[in-house]
């Protein structure tokens, strides 16, 4: 078995694995225990396993082990924590931007890095960034809210 070692929220892990083919996502969720990033689709449609990469948001089914070496990955457990949320995880629940929570990572995910590259976001750049995130509860218009809200606090 070789050992991948990658960098996950500013951490230096390693990651056993027998193929380097083996998706970002399952070494995050079943090596790491770092659950927040959901299996979703698989193919990369969802959403809901986006993290960033290098700051960018990427669905971490569709990137290998192999091809995550290197590169600096952030996990929905890396932004923040219960007691100290980061100003995006504060403002989804703060707006309660969530009902199932399934499609929450990749919202606040995406989300976080929009806001990083635009920190004023517009309601059009929002539903922009957000419109390859799938939710099935309806909870569009409260994620915008909650996207607003930071974009809102950063321009006073």
């Amino acid at each position: 078995m070789d050992q991948y070692r990658l960098t996950v929220n500013n951490r230096t892990v390693s990651v056993p694995a027998w193929d380097g083919t083996m998706p970002l996502l399952y070494a995050l969720r079943n090596e790491l225990h770092l659950t927040a990033t959901k299996f979703g689709c698989g193919l990369g449609q969802c959403g809901a396993c986006t993290v960033l990469i290098d700051g960018q948001p990427t669905r971490s089914c569709l990137i290998s082990l192999s091809n995550a070496v290197g590169k600096r990955i952030t996990t929905n457990e890396g932004l923040g924590t219960p007691s100290a949320p980061h100003p995006v995880q504060a403002a989804f629940i703060a707006e309660q931007a969530a009902q199932c929570g399934y499609c929450t990572n990749g919202m606040v995910m995406t989300s976080v890095a929009l806001l990083m590259s635009h920190p004023h976001a517009t309601r059009e750049q929002a539903q922009d960034a957000l419109s390859g995130n799938l939710c099935r509860c309806g909870s569009h218009e409260r994620v915008l809210k909650a996207v607003a809200r930071v974009a809102n606090k950063r321009g006073t």
